[in-house]
């Protein structure tokens, strides 16, 4: 039966395409800044004519087609933000309506306005250019906070609408969970837990929401049994022997100076090292552990970089004798413990913590099928032949295949050429192995494709990064990349913030208005979304020292992270970023 709610009415219709912005010594591609359009507008179910977004990723498509606003949370923000310039389109809504609260709304409600249709998709997404459009930075905490986020209609059904047209209510949503109530099972604290379920289920709340919900089941069942790091901050470990594996490449063993007994790292998790006899600030750098996890000692093994302050120094001076400092191991690139079969791919010196795990694997006698499926340029860069070699001959049910680059003779397990999808699919792998992939950006990238392309699913493929995670930066365009650098002008005075993926340590400066800030002043590959301590995609891990909040994020992260968006350091800190 179709409910008509006479109050719900189309106020007005705003388009736009999208532009550049300057802001911050950055060019933003966004389509926030719309403006209403008189008479009849075709809405199609992509967009409506005359309207675009800038960027795809966070919005538009056909489920964030239209974006709705309302002219009550108009009046709210006028009263709560003391402005009266306050217009239809100022939120970048396509639909300003009155009559539709984000209280009352539900996600799955179909709505009819004009000769369209509607369904209720999930609530807007909590974006830093709101705070960009109206000049308020802190716009993306607020509208979560107030409880007014909007919402986004996907098209049912095509047809032209106006401003003045009714709104009728055609569909209640199945669950019906408002939009306010989904928007704060997303960013807020005390999550009941039975409405998360609810929510995965509703089948007309977008894909992206859906993912979200049930990573953040998943997260919550993981909570119980995942470990904290063994100790906090760093304590110093001693050299007790190296090993050259290729000209380049460097294993170093590490033991306590108080022959303690070491923590069991995961394999495929890392050790960050700090240099304590170097300059100051100590110069920091994470290293996978490659040994095996069951020793008494640590091993990590480094390839020497040209612009690798950390590596050069391990290089040049360490040997029997030297101290280092370690953090505790950390990670989540990790071995499960199943019985699928495994493969290991690996290119380069990406080959570290897919050894530690093949050393786990030959350590527990696993009768599990494995594939060990490394590429490098030949064989004086090929580390850890012979170590593999004897590990795969311990294991009931292994082989290994080697891919050279570089012209020269090859035969038996070493083949000359790239792992590329016609190799792969020689290799017969088991459908549901699960892959475990370490390598340059570029080689994981054409290799996940490839498995993906050869009948995988992005499920069974786990990746490990070496150096800064490939920025988030939505809309932003982007320049040209460029190493972590300091940052211009006099070093600041406050305490030394060390980005330990980079390879770079800053010195604080209340000039900056956040960790973020300062990293995108030193070209440190950042992720963020809101800008404001509502999204939690700068989260970031703490491998030593503390943070302190400028503006209180609405949810704080768990001990041991921090969300660099919204962040100072409260003394000399490392993050792992």
């Amino acid at each position: 039966m179709t409910t008509v709610q006479p109050m719900a009415r189309l106020v007005s219709v705003n388009v736009g395409l999208p532009q550049d912005v300057q802001w911050r010594d950055k060019t933003v591609h966004t389509g926030i800044w719309k403006a209403p359009v008189a008479g009849p507008v075709m809405v199609r179910r992509l967009n409506i004519d005359g309207d675009g977004q800038g960027d795809l990723a966070g919005h538009g498509g056909e489920q964030r087609a239209v974006l709705v606003y309302q002219t009550e949370s108009y009046d709210y923000w006028k009263a709560q933000l003391n402005r009266d310039d306050l217009q239809p389109a100022h939120f970048g809504e396509n639909f300003t309506v009155t009559g539709l609260s984000d209280s009352d709304v539900c996600i799955g409600d179909r709505y009819r306005v004009g000769e369209a249709e509607f369904e209720v998709t999930q609530p807007r997404v909590t974006c830093f250019r709101v705070g960009m459009r109206l000049g308020e930075p802190e716009m993306p905490n607020l509208l979560v906070a107030h409880h007014r986020p909007g919402f986004y209609f996907r098209v049912i059904t095509e047809g032209r609408v106006q401003a003045g047209d009714a709104i009728v209510l055609t569909r209640r949503g199945p669950r019906q969970l408002s939009v306010a109530d989904v928007d704060a099972l997303l960013y807020l604290p005390d999550r009941d837990v039975a409405r998360l379920r609810q929510a995965v289920d509703i089948p007309a709340l977008s894909p992206g929401w859906q993912q979200s919900f049930s990573d953040l089941l998943t997260a919550q069942r993981a909570a119980t049994t995942t470990a904290e790091p063994a100790w906090t901050g760093f304590r110093p470990l001693r050299v007790t022997a190296t090993h050259r594996e290729t000209p380049s490449v460097l294993s170093i063993r590490l033991e306590p100076d108080d022959h303690a007994t070491l923590p069991t790292p995961l394999p495929g998790q890392y050790l960050t090292i700090r240099i304590p006899t170097a300059t100051d600030p100590k110069p920091t750098r994470s290293y996978s552990l490659s040994g095996d996890p069951t020793s008494r000692f640590y091993r990590i093994s480094v390839k020497r970089e040209d612009h690798g302050q950390v590596s050069r120094w391990l290089h040049t001076h360490v040997g029997a004798g030297s101290v280092v400092e370690a953090a505790a191991p950390r990670g989540e690139f990790c071995l499960t413990d199943d019985d699928t079969p495994v493969v290991l791919i690996s290119a380069g010196i990406g080959a570290t913590p897919v050894l530690a795990m093949l050393h786990a694997l030959a350590a527990a006698r696993s009768s599990r099928p494995i594939w060990w499926l490394h590429t490098t340029r030949n064989s004086q860069t090929h580390a850890f032949a012979a170590e593999v070699s004897s590990l795969i001959d311990a294991l009931p049910d292994a082989r290994q295949h080697i891919f050279y680059t570089a012209g020269q003779q090859a035969g038996g397990e070493v083949s000359l050429g790239r792992l590329d999808q016609q190799s792969i699919v020689a290799q017969n792998l088991p459908t549901d192995a699960a892959i475990y992939l370490c390598g340059p950006i570029p080689f994981m990238d054409a290799m996940r494709d490839t498995l993906v392309a050869c009948g995988f699913s992005s499920g069974q493929i786990r990746t490990e990064l070496f150096g800064a995670l490939p920025a988030i930066n939505p809309g932003v365009l982007e320049a040209p990349s460029r190493r972590p650098h300091l940052p211009a002008g006099a070093p600041g005075t406050g305490p030394a913030i060390t980005f330990a993926r980079s390879g770079l340590t800053v010195y604080w400066s209340p000039d900056y208005g956040s960790i973020l800030e300062l990293a995108e002043s030193c070209d440190v590959p950042t992720r963020f979304a809101c800008r404001s301590g509502v999204c939690h995609s700068c989260l970031t891990a703490i491998v030593d020292g503390t943070a302190t909040y400028l503006q209180p994020p609405l949810e704080e992260p768990a001990e041991g992270s921090v969300l660099i968006c919204c962040a100072a350091p409260r003394d000399d800190l490392v993050l792992d970023l």
